[in-house]
This record gives C-alpha cells, sequence and structure tokens, in this order.
C-alpha cells in the first residue's frame, strides 16, 4: 500500500470522529467519567501507535475492557483501576520480551467468535440504564443490572432518554447500511444533543463537566500494598489486551495488501500504553477492532493517520469541553447499543455453529461464560474445551490394525511354513498418534492377544509419542511378557526414543534383544525365538537377505 500523508491524516480526522462518542460512552461505562476514556484515547492511542507493532491500529479505550473494569471499580475504586492498568502494562512488556505474541494464532476461531458474541451482550445491557434514564443499580452482574433498571423504569418511565437513546442507534445502524463511510454516529449525537438544548429535555441527563484539557500526569494513585490483591485483576486485564489487540492486528492485516504486523512489537506497544495512561487518569486500553477498521477502511497507511486520531481528540479535549459535556448520557448509550449490535456477524457465527458440532459447542459455551462469569474466564473456559475436543478428535484418528507380515518375510518359504510362523507370530500396525488421549485404548487391545507366542508392533507409523504412550507400551510389554508372549518392534524413530528411554520401555526391549530397525529384521527375530522355544524346526530356517528398505 502506497503511503499518502494526505490520506492519513483524513483516515485519523475519521477515526477521531467515530472515536469520539466512543471514548465517552466506554469511560462512562468503566465508572472513571467521560474524561477518563477521552485521556485514554489520546494517550494511550499516541503511544500505541508509536512503539506498536502494527501500522494501522487505533488503540483506546474499548467495550471488553470495559467489561473487565466495571467489577474493579465496584471493589477497588478509581485509585483501583488505574493501578491495575499500570500494572497491567508491566505484564505486557513481559509478554513482549517473552515473545509471547507468536501463540496468538493457536486461539481458535470459535472462541473468538464466542467471545466476541459474549462481549456484544454484555456491552448492551451495560447501557440499559443510561438509555433508560435511570440511575445505574449497585452490583456488578450485567444480566441483574439491567433487569433492576427495567424494575424502575416500569415504576418510573423516561421516555425521553429511551426515545434519544433508540433514536441515535436506530440513525447509526441505518446510517451504516445506506453510506458506511459516513460516521453516522458523530451526526446522530451532535441531534441529539442539538434536541436535548433547543427543547430543554431536563429529563435527558448530560455527560457533565470536563476538564479543558489533560491532569499532570501523577503516581498519587499508587498504593503499593495493595498490589496484592490487584495481580489477580492485573493479569486479567493485561490477557484480554493481549488478546484484542493481536486479534485486532490480524483483522487489520486481513483487510490489507502488504501489510503485517510485529506480535511482540504489538504486545510492547501496548503495555507502554497502558503504563502511561493512568498516569492521566485514562482506564486501561486495547487496540480497537472497530476503530481499526475505519482507519483502514479509510485509505490510512501509516502510523500517522492513528497519530492524528489522537491529536485530534487532544484539541477537543482542550478546545470543546464545554460542548462535549452537554451530550446526553442516554445519547451515549444509544452509540455503544448500535456498536454492540454491529459487533456481531451473523453470518460468521451461523457458518461456526454449522462446521462441526465441536466448533459450536465452543462458540455457545465462550459466549455464555463471557455473559454469566467474566472475559478471561471465558477465555481459559474456551481455549480449555476447545483443546480436550481437539485432543479427542486427533486421538480418534489414531488405530492400531492387525497386518499381514508374510510380504514382509525374509527368504523363500513354502505354504506350510507360512502356516505354521502365522500360528504363533501376528503383526500390528499402530497408525496416528500414541499419546495420553488414547493411548489406553491400544494397551486394552494388546491385552486381549492370545494364543500366540510373539507379537510384533510395528512402528514406523507412530506420529507422535509422549510420556503416557510410553509407559502403555511398557505396560503392555509387561503383560503379554508375563503370559509368555515376547514382544517385538521395528521401526521406531529417533524423535520417539527419548519418551521410552525416560519410563525404561527401551531398556526392556533391549534386554531381551527385541527392538529391530525394520520389519523383516523382527520376523526373523520372531522365527530365532520359536526356534529356540521348540515351536518351529531350525530345518525351516534358510539363509536369507532382509530387506532393509521394509519398516
Amino acid at each position: 500500500m502506497a503511503r499518502s500523508p494526505r490520506r492519513d491524516l483524513l483516515a485519523g480526522l475519521t477515526v477521531a470522529i467515530v472515536a469520539l462518542p466512543l471514548a465517552l460512552g466506554f469511560g462512562v461505562s468503566s465508572g472513571l467519567g467521560a474524561e477518563a476514556g477521552l485521556a485514554t484515547a489520546v494517550v494511550a492511542g499516541a503511544l500505541a501507535a508509536l512503539f506498536g507493532g502494527s501500522n494501522l491500529q487505533v488503540s483506546g479505550p474499548t467495550g471488553a475492557m470495559t467489561v473487565v473494569l466495571v467489577p474493579i471499580v465496584a471493589q477497588y475504586g478509581p485509585g483501583g483501576v488505574l493501578t491495575v492498568g499500570v500494572m497491567a502494562g508491566v505484564l505486557l512488556i513481559g509478554l513482549a520480551l517473552l515473545r509471547a505474541g507468536q501463540y496468538m494464532r493457536y486461539v481458535p476461531a470459535p472462541v473468538v467468535e464466542g467471545f466476541t458474541l459474549g462481549i456484544a451482550c454484555v456491552i448492551g445491557l451495560q447501557q440499559i440504564p443510561n438509555a433508560l434514564g435511570v440511575a445505574k443499580p449497585d452490583g456488578e452482574k450485567v444480566l441483574l443490572l439491567a433487569w433492576r433498571a427495567l424494575v424502575e423504569f416500569v415504576a418510573f418511565p423516561n421516555w425521553t432518554a429511551i426515545g434519544l437513546s433508540v433514536g441515535v442507534a436506530a440513525v447509526m445502524l441505518a446510517g451504516a447500511r445506506w453510506k458506511p463511510t459516513v460516521p453516522f454516529s458523530i451526526v446522530a449525537v451532535i441531534a441529539a444533543t442539538v434536541i436535548a438544548q433547543v427543547f430543554r429535555l431536563d429529563e435527558a441527563a448530560p455527560i457533565g463537566d470536563l476538564p479543558s484539557g489533560l491532569p499532570a500526569p501523577s503516581l498519587a494513585f499508587l498504593n503499593a500494598s495493595a498490589f496484592g490483591s490487584l495481580l489477580a485483576p492485573a493479569v486479567a486485564v493485561a490477557a484480554l489486551a493481549a488478546l484484542e489487540s493481536l486479534l485486532s492486528a490480524t483483522v487489520a492485516d486481513g483487510m490489507t495488501v502488504g501489510q503485517q504486523h510485529d506480535p511482540d512489537k504489538e504486545l510492547f506497544g501496548q503495555g507502554i500504553a497502558n503504563l502511561a495512561a493512568p498516569l492521566f487518569g485514562g482506564v486501561p486500553a486495547t487496540a480497537a477492532i472497530a476503530r481499526t477498521a475505519v482507519n483502514v477502511r479509510t485509505g490510512a497507511s501509516s502510523r500517522l493517520a492513528a497519530l492524528t486520531h489522537a491529536a485530534v481528540l487532544a484539541v477537543i479535549v482542550f478546545a470543546a469541553a464545554p460542548l462535549v459535556s452537554k451530550i446526553p448520557l442516554a445519547a451515549l448509550a444509544g452509540v455503544l447499543l448500535a456498536t454492540a449490535i454491529r459487533m456481531v456477524e451473523v453470518g460468521s457465527l451461523r457458518a461456526m455453529a454449522k462446521a462441526t458440532r465441536s466448533d459450536a459447542v465452543v462458540l455457545v459455551l465462550t459466549a455464555a461464560s463471557t455473559l454469566v462469569l467474566d472475559l478471561v474466564y471465558a477465555v481459559i473456559i474456551g481455549l480449555v474445551v476447545a483443546g480436550a475436543l481437539a485432543l479427542k478428535a486427533v486421538a480418534s484418528q489414531a488405530r492400531m490394525e492387525q497386518v499381514d507380515f508374510r510380504p514382509d518375510l525374509p527368504g523363500e518359504h513354502s505354504d506350510e511354513e507360512h502356516a505354521l510362523l502365522a500360528e504363533h507370530i501376528v503383526a500390528y500396525r499402530i497408525d496416528g498418534p500414541l499419546f495420553f488421549a488414547g493411548a489406553h485404548r491400544f494397551l486394552l487391545e494388546l491385552s486381549e492377544v492370545s494364543d500366540v507366542k510373539v507379537v510384533i508392533l510395528r512402528m514406523a507409523r507412530v506420529t507422535t509419542l509422549d510420556a503416557t504412550g510410553a509407559l502403555v507400551l511398557k505396560d503392555a510389554v509387561e503383560k503379554l511378557n508375563r503370559r509368555g508372549i515376547a514382544v517385538m518392534t521395528s521401526g521406531i524413530r529417533p524423535g520417539q526414543r527419548q519418551a521410552l528411554d525416560a519410563v525404561g520401555a527401551l531398556d526392556l526391549l533391549r534386554l531381551e534383544g527385541r527392538e529391530y530397525a525394520t520389519t523383516p529384521e523382527a520376523i526373523a527375530g520372531a522365527r530365532k525365538h520359536l526356534e529356540r522355544a521348540g515351536l518351529l524346526p531350525r530345518t525351516h530356517h534358510r539363509p536369507h537377505r532382509i530387506r532393509k528398505a521394509a519398516r
């Protein structure tokens, strides 16, 4: 993408117009006020653009982060949130130094889709009190808060507030379909503010006074004695910032040609942004997918666009604070309601749900956990369930089947000799992974072997072998040996020897001289064993040349 400073400046201005009501709304929703949202958008937006790993990313306060911050504000107060932001910044820088950004690609798509759906539901429910024009009830659970707000609205209805919020949301949603390039959010908010002022709608509570500028940086909020109790919330905030920022950067790369973000540098930039924003009263920040998408669609090609977005918002903070303070809270609630609705990609959700039953389960479980528990727990639960289902699917691909060993039998033999050998020898070929998720099934199958004297395990096609698989193999050998059945192995790969050595399985095989490189060698070893046991006449043994290529 060719760089164009003029186009970047225009993209930054457009993003700032889109970001202003979102920054105000998320600041209010977080519990720290609209000024906190603006400070975050300015400080974090500028620093993340300078130090981050994406040329197109736009950072600031987001709905997902607001969801995490609400219970922290309720429990620890504003100072606790600012402290958590600083601690999360340090953790993000640590993740960057550990080069943890590369692991984002292992998060399954159903987890991301369920996570996004859950966030959208939580953001929408958080706006119910302001949209209905009632005081925010006490508590942390959004479902309960929304219900209490509805009960209060029924008792004391505020039709002005609900009219403004629904009107703003409707204009945004309809406008996005009509002309997607026009920032209808700011148009709707300005219209709602003008209506509230002209008609003196006292029921539409405004944002309230805003400071004309950013406060001086300060660490007065830090309380070292609270670090221990705030560590868990800080980990949650850092995890969410990393997840959402890297996801947003991936989305931005997919919308362009030739752009590629550096995940570890992005984590570092988000860490710097979250270290600095609380010093100015800002809440923890992440990259914002919606604002980043607007940035890309309006032609941004460099970091100049994100820096312009932060600069424009800074000018608004300094020059237009009195005007911004008159915006009705109900109008901001409408902006966030429309944002939540637009976050839900119905087509993507339908495709994910139809892909496989496992994908549908992971998606629904992640979304429900986001709504009922919290975002970090939701992602952990989604990853654990997705991982378990993936392991089950991989384990089900592994199989062990009896195979005819005659094609690998060295030398020339008569039908009578073949029949005599087949009476005492059975060969199994193991295909796929032999690991903890399905290894015990093989132990059960091997334990049922009977009426033979030698079992040959062909392992050249084993793709994965862990400690559990090695232990199962050792147990099977010991059980069969106790029943007088010798076990020969062939084709053990070099990469599998460490696990087998660690549990003593190779020592057991070497002690009996029953580990072979190829299947023909294993068959020759089985034949010698039968000869020593008197089960095969030595006259049947003929000189032969072992085929080294067979496994």
